[in-house]
């Protein structure tokens, strides 16, 4: 059992960086303390999850969470980190993604009767209505240009160049921060490393404008043990929208996680205690084919952002391939069916050449070269090594008739134990 939010974090390898005095205070009363999300699209991926959950872990240790979604500040983009300009978003799309992150966060995020229920709040309220005019006399006489040139997120775009709009996105933020400490008392921003200029930005304007003190708290950047970032597949980002990404692909995400990153996510990601966490390393160590950090993580994760019922079926997608029958087959929908054969190489084959059946080496040899010769095929039918539809091919002299299709559309072919391929039937 940890005794304070700081000391959980700090076991969990995540903090970056505080200003002096946030753990003091931290211990002392219930503190508000805020997370900004920008909608830059419809969906959060796995990369916010390390926000999402340093909210949920501020709340479970008694203050209070405040989610900001950032209608404003979406509107200007975020420069950290980036190399380029953003493209801006139109109102329409803006507001698509608002709704969409706000669904996504209440998911994670319960309000209670408690005071440190979770507050969700949209930085266009307070900015809709603000002129130019008052803005850079209320917030921008306080912070010098000096100030705001030093940061590295202004540092590092200056040799590619920088509009005005994102070299004003840092005050903006500065200025969530200060209106939330007068409005919200909230004395807390925290994020990931790479938003500590802008963070500190806001604590020195609600000490120049307000004569306040405030604190900030941020997360290290994750990235996998290759040095390579975290968050991202083959196949682009691995988002928390089902469909965008499935529960059987996001449950693939982590079961493939390296050993090395393993040991460090699900200390990051997971709630799962101290004392259990160690047992597990513990374990793993011992017998690591055995993959049980993995498992332990993709299940803890799928739960979180799915479900128990879309775990169970990412798991038993899993399976299929390996331990299922055509039934199993037959059973999964047909996302979750093209998600389980991702990355199997496809043929695609006229059903009018199935109506009167067509010879398994024909099939194998000629119609999709899974085999480069009808020779091959039939010695290794012969040796038990091929299977079509989960059911072993008993002799080369077999036909295969559409009523063999799965789902009226599909053969799965075998080739040894590793080997699958897809005939789609047109």
């Amino acid at each position: 059992m940890f005794k304070s939010f700081v000391e959980e974090l700090r076991w969990r390898g995540v903090i970056h960086d505080m200003i002096p005095g946030t753990e003091e205070l931290l211990a002392k009363e219930m503190v508000t303390g805020y997370i900004g999300f920008d909608p830059t699209a419809d969906s959060l991926h796995v990369g916010s999850l390390t926000q999402i959950i340093t909210l949920i872990r501020l709340q479970k240790a008694g203050h209070k969470p405040i989610a900001l979604i950032g209608g404003a500040t979406g509107m200007v983009g975020d420069p950290s980190g980036k190399s380029a300009e953003r493209n801006l978003l139109d109102n329409e799309t803006l507001n698509k993604n608002i709704e969409g992150i706000k669904k996504q966060l209440s998911h994670f995020l319960k309000s209670n009767s408690e005071k440190n229920s979770v507050e969700f709040v949209n930085n266009m309220d307070w900015m809709k209505n603000y002129s130019f005019l008052d803005f850079i006399r209320d917030a921008g006489k306080h912070i010098s240009v000096n100030y705001m040139m030093a940061k590295d997120s202004v540092k590092n775009r200056l040799e590619n160049g920088m509009s005005f709009t994102e070299f004003s996105y840092q005050l903006l933020q500065a200025f969530d921060f200060y209106y939330l400490f007068v409005n919200k008392n909230c004395k807390l921003q925290l994020g990931g490393s790479d938003q500590w200029g802008n963070i500190t930005g806001g604590t020195e304007l609600i000490r120049r404008k307000g004569g306040g003190e405030a604190f900030a708290l941020t997360t290290q950047l994750i990235k996998k043990a290759d040095g390579t970032k975290f968050g991202k597949s083959e196949s682009g980002n691995i988002w928390l929208d089902r469909t965008k990404t499935s529960p059987y692909k996001f449950y693939q995400f982590w079961i493939n996680t390296a050993d090395e990153d393993a040991e460090n996510f699900i200390k990051i990601f997971t709630f799962l205690p101290k004392e259990k966490i160690e047992e597990l390393i513990s374990t793993h160590k011992t017998d690591p084919g055995k993959r049980l950090l993995q498992k332990t993580l993709a299940e803890e994760m799928t739960k979180m952002v799915h479900s128990i019922a879309d775990l169970e079926s990412a798991i038993n997608a899993s399976n299929v391939l390996f331990n299922g029958t055509i039934n199993d087959l037959a059973k999964l929908d047909h996302d979750t069916f093209h998600d389980v054969m991702d990355g199997v190489p496809v043929f695609n084959l006229n059903r009018i050449e199935l109506e009167n059946g067509i010879g398994v080496l024909d099939l194998l040899a000629e119609k999709t070269k899974i085999f480069p010769s009808k020779g091959e095929a039939r010695k290794m039918i012969q040796g038990g090594g091929v299977s079509i539809n989960k059911e072993k091919v008993g002799a080369p002299e077999q036909v295969i008739k559409a009523d063999a299709l799965i789902n009226n559309r599909y053969l799965v072919v075998q080739r040894g134990k590793k080997n699958y391929y897809l005939c789609n039937i047109n």
